[in-house]
Parts: structure tokens; C-alpha cells; sequence
């Protein structure tokens, strides 16, 4: 079995530090949790920016200084900008990560409800202008999923061009609006993919440890972070990034797998090639 990438999604765009005062918004407060994810085990960081208030940003130079930074602490890591953003922001106000040098950023494939009024819009216009941007800059995308309507989206438009192989999606389960995080809905999904694509599983609260489990006895690979959890444990929060991470380490550990390096990551999602 191939050896387990993690990632880690240390802020997202919504999570606040009143839901968990280590939740970074500064750059200083962005390089101390990718470092305490890496240093714990992952070997991608899947980023989002704030401004130093916590207010979500694309802004390209805000990217620049938190990659920069990230850099100089954990040079091999790979970093994964966001181009979903914020709900409400345009397609090249989401794009501006991708006119920097990075080797890989995400690719949302459908349409979701977020609650309420909140509508995260990707038309298939949408996806084929991002996927070809992609193609251009070199960037490997992983493709965001929040349902098996968004698997069929992403094969479709592989098949017209817009994406290319290797395929690496990320099931983002348990989210408002999208599929359930139960282990039945992991199946669906898992069993959606081609067999020569690798997967990457976000169970969002929760379901976050739950469906790391199930992905790491399937061999798949597994994200974790504050974007999608803050407890370590019921009622327990997370003191860090790191200590998530560390959590699906020991968890591999005990199930005999081995956990992949940033260089490791780069071969099994074929970005050597």
C-alpha cells in the first residue's frame, strides 16, 4: 500500500478565532501552524489567506508573503493555494494564487449550498477556465468534490481536455449542502473514481477522524485541519494544526502505514513527471 499523504487546511476561509483562538490569521500565526502540521507529518499544506483582522483574501501578494514564509521555515513542503476564495468573489479575484510559482492549487468542480443565502457558485464555465489556467501554468489541481455529481463534472471535462491525468480528487464530505460524511457515503464516492486516480478524504467536523480511518484502511490519503475541525476530541480543542495531524499519524501507525514525505507526495501524485 502506498505510503499516506496528509494534508493540512490550517485556516480556510470561515473559521474564526472565536471558534479557536489558535486559528492563524497572520502571516507569523500562518507559518507557525503549516510548520507544527509539517513538523507533525504532513507534506502539503492546503492554504487560504487573511488579512492580519481575519478577514479572507486571494490577494496575490498576501499569497506571496504567507508562501514565502512558509517557505523559509519548511522549504520541501508543498503548498496548495485555494482558488475557491470566499462565497461572493469573482473567478480571477479566485485565480490570482495561480499567477505565482506553485506546483499545485485546487479545483472546485461543482455548484454547493453553504447555508443559508450562501451559494458557492462554480458554473462548468467556471471549472474549464480554472482547469485550463491550470494546464497552462503547470499547477496540479486537486479537484474538490463535495458530491458524486461533482466526480462525474470532473471526468467529463477531463475527457474535453480541461483536466489532465493524473486525477487526484479530494472528497470534501459532511459539508452543508453537500453528501453526508457517513461511512456508506465514503463508499459512493470511493467507488466513483477511476482506479487509476488517487483520493484524498476532508471529513468536516466530526466526520473527520472517522473517514480518515476508513481512507487510510482503503488506501487513500487524508486531510485534516482547522478549516474543517477545531476539536482534537469531542469538546476538546485542537491546540494546533500539528496536534490533528499527529492524531492521524498515530492512527496510520497503528494500521502499518507508513507516512509519505513531501518528495514521496509529489511521486505518488505523479508530480515528478
Amino acid at each position: 500500500m502506498e505510503k499516506l499523504i496528509i494534508t493540512a487546511a490550517i485556516c480556510g476561509a470561515e473559521v474564526l478565532k472565536e471558534h479557536n483562538p489558535a486559528v492563524p490569521y497572520t502571516v507569523a500565526e500562518i507559518v507557525r501552524e503549516a510548520k507544527s502540521a509539517y513538523d507533525a507529518g504532513a507534506s502539503i499544506i492546503h492554504l487560504h489567506v487573511r488579512y492580519d483582522d481575519g478577514t479572507p483574501t486571494q490577494n496575490k501578494a498576501r499569497f506571496k508573503e504567507c508562501i514565502d514564509a512558509i517557505k523559509a521555515a519548511t522549504p520541501d513542503i508543498i503548498i496548495m493555494p485555494s482558488t475557491g476564495g470566499a462565497v461572493g468573489m469573482t473567478n480571477d479575484e479566485r485565480l490570482q494564487p495561480t499567477e505565482l510559482d506553485i506546483e499545485m492549487a485546487t479545483l472546485d468542480c461543482g455548484t454547493c449550498n453553504f447555508g443559508g443565502d450562501d451559494v458557492f457558485t462554480n458554473t462548468e464555465n467556471t471549472i474549464k477556465y480554472f482547469g485550463q489556467r491550470m494546464i497552462e501554468r503547470g499547477i496540479k489541481p486537486e479537484l474538490e468534490v463535495f458530491d458524486k455529481s461533482m466526480i462525474e463534472m470532473a471526468l467529463r471535462l477531463h475527457k474535453k481536455g480541461f483536466i489532465n491525468k493524473p486525477l487526484h480528487f479530494d472528497f470534501v464530505m459532511g459539508v452543508n449542502g453537500g453528501i453526508g460524511g457517513d461511512l456508506r457515503d465514503f463508499v459512493f464516492m470511493r467507488g466513483s473514481i477511476p482506479p487509476d486516480a488517487t483520493y484524498t478524504v476532508a471529513g468536516i467536523g466530526r466526520y473527520e477522524f472517522p473517514l480518515a480511518m476508513a481512507s487510510i484502511i482503503d488506501g487513500g490519503h487524508v486531510r485534516v485541519g482547522f478549516e474543517d475541525n477545531v476539536y482534537l476530541s469531542k469538546g476538546t480543542l485542537a491546540k494546533s494544526n500539528g496536534e490533528l495531524v499527529a492524531k492521524v499519524v498515530r492512527m496510520a501507525k497503528e494500521l502499518g502505514r507508513e507516512i509519505a514525505s513531501p518528495a514521496e507526495a509529489r511521486q505518488i501524485l505523479g508530480m515528478n513527471s
